[in-house]
Order: structure tokens, then C-alpha cells, then sequence
């Protein structure tokens, strides 16, 4: 049960990945003033934390993440994790309603990692939950 909760992390985490590489592409692209459509990369909400773009953050965390669930080897470790997938959870809540109700553009690459943190929020947990009682021993 844990490889397949492991491989199903690690698969989300390459569609993540994906998303933010696709969001970072424009992005970069709005900034040297070459997006030729509006997009939601232009809103302050594209860059919650220290000025960075969201989807830079989202590289880093989608590639920890996979990386972690596999080589994850203390509990320190695991809670640090669990923090991190708890703060990509939330941050997608404020942004699917930023656009909702804020921004009312369409993105569908924002929707789709959006879908994979609050999946992930559910895997994640569930598979130190199992970690920990696959360590039990009762004889």
C-alpha cells in the first residue's frame, strides 16, 4: 500500500510539476512584456510569497515532494512535509477563489494544480499514517 500511495504522490507531483513549468513559461513571458493575451500571471495574486511567482514556487515544491515521500526518514522530516502540503492546500483555496470570484479568467492549468494540492493534501498524510502503522509490531 505505501509504494502505491508513494507512485500515485510521485505521478501528481510530475502533473504539478508540469502545470507550474506551463505558468512559469508565461510568467516569465509577461514580465519581458511578450503575453500577448491577459492573463492571471499579471495579477499580484500570481506572486503570494516574497515577490516570487507562484509557479516558481510550485517547481520546488512538486520536485521536494516526490522526492520526500520516497526518502522521507524521520518523523522531523515527515511533519516538515505534512506543513508544506498543508500550506499548498490553503494557498489553492484562496487562489481558486481569487479566480472565481476576483479575477474571473479561465485557467486550466491553474485548476489542474489546484486539483493536485488538495489531492495531494488527502494522499500525503494517509501515507505516513500507513508508514507509522506498518511499524507497529505486535508480536
Amino acid at each position: 500500500m505505501v509504494t502505491i500511495l508513494r507512485t500515485a504522490i510521485t505521478l501528481l507531483c510530475g502533473v504539478g510539476l508540469y502545470a507550474s513549468l506551463f505558468m512559469l513559461r508565461k510568467s516569465v513571458l509577461a514580465a519581458a512584456g511578450r503575453l500577448e493575451e491577459p492573463s492571471v500571471v499579471q495579477s499580484p495574486r500570481a506572486r503570494l510569497y516574497g515577490g516570487v511567482p507562484n509557479s516558481a514556487w510550485g517547481l520546488a515544491y512538486y520536485a521536494a515532494l516526490a522526492a520526500s515521500v520516497w526518502f522521507a526518514s524521520s518523523r522531523a522530516v515527515e511533519i516538515a512535509v505534512l506543513c508544506a502540503v498543508a500550506l499548498a492546500a490553503v494557498t489553492s483555496v484562496v487562489l481558486a477563489y481569487s479566480l472565481l470570484f476576483v479575477t474571473r479568467r479561465p485557467c486550466p492549468y491553474c485548476w489542474t494544480a489546484h486539483a493536485v494540492n488538495w489531492s495531494l493534501a488527502v494522499l500525503t498524510p494517509w501515507l505516513f499514517k500507513t508508514n507509522i502503522l506498518s511499524n507497529v509490531r505486535f508480536f
